[in-house]
């Protein structure tokens, strides 16, 4: 296996087993974490207490961003992606072993939100680093394939996730569930960080980082030379991104409080809708990845986020239905236009910052729009129903979400075009000295 190859798989399968944690654990916030860690409250309190801790992973996003894509970019790509992997998985694990609320009290939630901080913060400095070390080992014209890899990894950690939910789901009765069934996966995470890492650790140094280094031209203080030359940069990749999670979080994460709370269908038939949609996302992220290689990432992520937004006014009288078939359709479909916009999207964020600060700018730009995004759409999503009696008003935040996502795609340059090494948007000032 050729160094690109390999690099590529071990993003893929470290992305892959860092998301099965994230993922998880936002599965287990709809359906588990409500009744466990805050019983004192009803249960539509709860639940929102429960996505609140959700909430906190994407709040520690944007500084996990931060720290390690500073070591990224000065230190180099490998060693950061192998803290990143133990970071998340560590914290998964404990989580399996926490004790409830029933046993020690308030401690429980509060072990519970600092866990789930450490997870967000190891997220945070993990997808930049995957995505960076893929389009840097890859082939220069195929960049969106190549960082569409570590895009993969979000689905394929999802159908981990929510393939073992969903037997336990079947297997077990519900006490027997939230007794001790719920921590079966997070316990699993630890075995797979194991086989993360013996992947992870062969793979060699970004080159087009050894050629940074070579030259002496690393950055000394990325954050701060982000933010002073390339702010045009940080805001389009922060508004590209925000539709896309916002529908994401939506059609895969609310679905399963919706489905089961509202149309009152078993935890298993949402489930299932988002294992079949995540096992086809496998396929069509790399190839609208690779599709932006041919005729742009704009065109392909712009179609994405017009069909996501759409659908999201088709969804929830899809899913009121109550019909186990059209349930499941309508959460493919939803999907299937994510991966429109998610195929290109690494390499359009990525290739807006130069190869001294693109770990550092990338993570940033993408993870501080999780929190304007995917960490405040479920709640949003329960807190629009109840207050208006309809869905309704979530399609229209989904869509707005989306029109922010076009209106970002609108002002942005075509990032296929420029040369790897350099941004497709100009730096605005002189760098800082290195």
């Amino acid at each position: 296996m050729n160094a690109s190859r390999r690099v590529i798989l071990a993003s893929l399968v470290g992305t892959s087993l860092e998301w099965y944690d994230f993922f998880l654990y936002a599965s287990a916030a709809a359906l588990v974490f409500g009744k466990l860690f805050f019983p004192s409250f009803e249960p539509l309190t709860a639940t929102l207490l429960a996505f609140a801790t959700y909430a906190v992973g994407f709040v520690a996003r944007p500084l996990g961003g931060i720290l390690f894509g500073h070591f990224g970019d000065r230190n180099g790509r490998k060693g950061v992606l192998v803290a990143t992997l133990l970071l998340m998985g560590g914290a998964t694990f404990l989580i399996g072993l926490l004790p409830t609320h029933s046993t020690i009290g308030t401690a429980a939630p509060i072990l519970l939100v600092t866990l789930r901080f450490l997870q967000g913060l190891g997220l945070g400095g993990e997808w930049g680093g995957a995505v960076v070390m893929s389009l840097e080992h890859g082939d220069p014209q195929r960049r969106g394939l190549s960082a569409s890899w570590p895009q993969v990894g979000v689905p394929a950690g999802n159908l981990l996730a929510s393939g073992v939910l969903w037997v336990l789901s079947a297997t077990l009765s519900e006490s027997s569930f939230l007794g001790w069934g719920w921590r079966i996966p997070f316990l699993l995470s630890g075995v797979l960080v194991l086989v993360g890492l013996w992947i992870r650790v062969a793979v060699t140094e970004s080159p087009a980082f050894a050629q940074l280094s070579a030259k002496g031209d690393k950055a000394r203080l990325p954050l701060i030379e982000v933010l002073r030359r390339h702010p045009r940069g940080l805001l389009v990749a922060m508004a590209a991104r925000i539709g896309t999670d916002v529908a994401f979080y939506t059609f895969s994460l609310y679905v399963l409080t919706y489905v089961t709370g509202t149309v009152g269908r078993p935890r298993t038939v949402a489930l299932t809708g988002v294992l079949v949609a995540s096992g086809l996302q496998l396929v069509l992220i790399p190839l609208f990845g690779g599709l932006s290689d041919r005729v742009g990432r704009r065109p392909v992520y712009a179609v994405g986020a017009i069909a996501a937004a759409g659908w999201a006014f088709a969804f929830f009288p899809l899913l009121d239905t109550g019909n186990t078939l059209i349930i499941v359709l309508t959460v493919v479909v939803a999907l299937a236009t994510h991966a429109a916009m998610y195929g290109p999207q690494a390499a359009f964020v990525a290739e807006l910052f130069s190869t001294r600060l693109r770990y550092s700018g990338a993570s940033m730009g993408y993870q501080i729009a999780g929190i304007l995004g995917g960490a405040l759409a479920p709640i949003i999503a329960i807190k629009l129903v109840v207050s208006t009696g309809s869905a309704l008003a979530v399609s229209i935040y989904v869509a707005l979400a989306l029109a922010l996502t076009l209106v970002a795609l609108a002002f942005a340059p075509e990032t296929s075009r420029n040369p790897a090494d350099e941004p497709t948007l100009p730096p605005t000032k002189p760098a800082l000295a290195a």
